[in-house]
């Protein structure tokens, strides 16, 4: 698998924000988002190959019982699949995060999937047209759901995207709206600061959660955090 990092912290979104976990970052992604923070593992994809095998050895080295699995894009690749099996297997709860752009079967203990609104397109010019082509997959986003417990995380930039985020739950009523996270577009704490407060009262409107960004918030943008 082309593999960025390993990592032992803190889980900083969603649901389980703040539980002890290990993470497992793959590389490479099929989406350009012009604010993506781990552009080391999409814009500019880095790492080495390495067997699945030999990275479900060194994250069971690890007295954690969380395991994230994240990217990138980690569902483009499908060691994934055997990788997951093995850690659940080996009793460990493993978060998949993904933009539910890909399917590949593998049943996890939480789907995090955090959907591309239209606010995420770059500028680019080479990437620009295929960003927008593959960022909204209504069919594989059902698909998803399908493979286990989920949650969605949106960034949010402006107050704008939240009339977004509504349009986009329309087309899946089935998705309980207390799943459903906004998160602030940030890279440093000051930035999770200025869109707190409205994000808050928008997001109490709507029967929707504020996802925090503790990493960000204590450590600022930076990677093994």
């Amino acid at each position: 698998m082309f593999f960025s990092e390993l990592f032992h912290s803190i889980q900083g979104e969603g649901s389980l924000a703040g539980t002890e976990s290990v993470f497992v970052r793959t590389s490479g992604c099929n989406l350009r988002c012009w604010f993506c923070d781990t552009r080391y593992t999409s814009w500019e994809p880095e790492g080495e190959h390495r067997p699945w095998e030999e990275v479900a050895d060194e994250v069971l080295a690890i007295d954690c019982e969380h395991v994230v699995v994240t990217g990138g894009e980690p569902l483009l690749q499908s060691e994934v699949q055997p990788l997951v099996a093995r850690l659940r297997e080996a009793g460990r709860h493993v978060t998949i995060e993904t933009a539910g752009t890909v399917f590949l079967d593998v049943p996890a203990d939480l789907m995090s999937i955090s959907p591309k609104l239209e606010n995420s397109t770059p500028d680019d010019a080479d990437w620009r047209e295929k960003h927008e082509r593959l960022r909204d997959n209504p069919e594989t986003i059902r698909r998803l759901l399908s493979l286990g417990p989920y949650q969605l995380k949106f960034v949010i930039d402006a107050p704008a995207d939240l009339d977004d985020v509504e349009q986009w739950l329309t087309r899946f009523p089935a998705i309980e709206r207390d799943r459903v996270w906004l998160m602030p577009q940030a890279t440093a704490a000051e930035m999770i600061t200025e869109r707190r407060d409205w994000l808050a009262e928008a997001a109490e409107q709507r029967g929707l959660h504020v996802s925090p960004r503790l990493h960000v918030e204590w450590w600022g943008n930076v990677r093994g955090k």
